[in-house]
Order: C-alpha cells, then structure tokens, then sequence
C-alpha cells in the first residue's frame, strides 16, 4: 500500500513524514547518509579511488601523459577532469553522446579544482615551454542515487593524493626525454575541497545529503563547496531562494563535514601507508 501511495503521490507522501522530522529512509534533516572510502585500487592507473555515499557510488582513475605546455601558460601542467554518467548508473541516462548533467558535473570539477588550489599545475610543469604532465582525471559513476558532486569531489581529492609519477628529465638541445621506470614522486596536494549538497523542500525544508528521489522533488538544489575551514564556492542553479539564516546554516554543516571527510580520507591513506 506504501508503496501504490508514493507512486501515486511522491510529493505527498515526502510531506507526510517531513512533517514528523524524519526522512523515509529514516534520517532527519540534516543527517548525513554513511561515506566509504576506498585508495589505490586500480592498479592500471596513476592514482585511484572508490567513494561510496549511501548508495551512490564513484569511481575516479587518474593516468598521466606527457604533452608541450600551453603557449599562453608555458609553465603549467594540465588537469583534465571527466564525469562519465553511463546509463547503468542511473535509469535517466541513456547511451551516446554525455548528458548535460554528465557535462554541468565535468565543469563544476574543474571549477572546483582552480577555485581551491588543490594542485599547483606549476608542479605538473617539467620543462617549461617543452614538456608538462598532464593528469587525466576519469570520474566514472556506477550509480546515482543523489549527492553525485559530494561523491566526485571526494574521490578525486583521494585519487590524486595517492598519484605517484615517474622522474622525467629532458633535454632541451637535444629535445630528449627520458621517462624513469619506477613511479616515486608523489603530487603535491595543496588544498583539499570538499562539497556538500542540500536540497530545498517545499521552499522551506532543508534536507542534507538529499538521495536522488529527493532532488527530484525539491524545489532546489545547492552545494557548497568548502576547504581549509574556509567558503570556496557555492552553486545554486535556480530554483527556491534562501533566507541568509538558512544559508549560513548550510555552511555551517559543509564546514563541520569537510572536517570529518578529511578525517576519514587521511585515515584512509595512512591505513595504506600513502
């Protein structure tokens, strides 16, 4: 019966337990869904990991390749990310060319990725006006079920703290490179962003960590990005505006959880030594 209930009424039926303080899958408002984090797994890449919000889950490998700087910026390195949404993730995704949701979600990671200084592409510089890595960041989701920019952002900022590249020097007369076998330099990591996406229900209600059937039927959707104990960046694409008590209290609870994500992501590197 529950269920006919919310097929019919999904709005309704939100609204019912709401208004008893409790979300259906049994959390109030501003609890946050369990995170897992997973380092270095993918063997085949530079830099690995697998992050797991409730049920959503996001993979990110990150492989390197050596390529001329810009003209423009002949001392900087490159960061590439991709979000891919394959249709296994989510039943709205369908084969072929990348969904605008898949192409807001790459922009969003590279915004997210200067607006913070997470790595100095300086540092990705070799030789400048002839050689710079460039890291490739594939973001892979295998299933959406809300919160996907949490997800991305935390498992890129894993992945490329555990990147470890090969010494390469070249040789500006000769223009040789020379690529050593073994993988012993690790990226700088300067800044560590972490985001944290709300959901606003009927104008008023303000739901944490929403799933994807709460974004659905919100009437707006925010995320916050924060790092360092200090505002990064905030994104809201339309949608019910907020009072600038119900925006400081987002922040509030971004920053308090950008502290317990880092937490758990270096607890998660020093388990393996990274």
């Amino acid at each position: 019966m529950a269920t006919c209930y919310k097929s019919i009424h999904p709005v309704k039926y939100y609204r019912d337990f709401l208004a008893k303080g409790v979300r259906p899958d049994g959390r109030d408002m501003q609890k946050f869904r369990p995170v897992s984090i997973n380092v270095d797994s993918i063997k085949t890449a530079e830099g690995s990991a697998i992050v797991k919000i409730g049920n959503t889950v996001v993979v990110c490998g990150i492989k390197a390749e050596l390529a001329a700087p810009k003209a423009e910026e002949p001392n900087f390195g490159y960061l590439v990310p991709n979000v891919e949404l394959p249709p296994l993730c989510s039943p709205r995704f369908c084969p072929g060319p990348p969904s605008d949701l898949a192409q807001v979600s790459s922009n969003f990671i590279a915004e997210t990725l200067t607006s913070s200084g997470c790595v100095d592409l300086k540092d990705l510089c070799i030789a400048p006006e002839h050689l710079a890595w460039v890291l490739h960041c594939d973001l892979i989701c295998l299933d959406h079920d809300g919160s996907l920019w949490d997800a991305c952002v935390i498992a890129l900022v894993a992945a490329l703290r555990t990147v470890k590249l090969p010494h390469v020097s070249y040789d500006v007369e000769a223009e040789t490179t020379v690529v050593s076998p073994e993988k012993r330099n690790k990226l700088q990591v300067h800044n560590t962003p972490v985001a944290t996406t709300f959901a606003i229900f009927d104008d008023e209600i303000l739901l944490t960590d929403p799933t994807n059937e709460e974004e659905s039927l919100s009437s707006g959707v925010m995320t916050i990005v924060v790092q360092g104990g200090q505002l990064c960046s905030v994104h809201k694409p339309g949608g019910s505006p907020l009072t600038e008590s119900q925006l400081q209290e987002c922040i509030n609870g971004a920053m308090k959880r950008a502290e317990y994500i880092n937490k758990l992501v270096n607890m998660t590197l020093e388990s393996l030594g990274t």
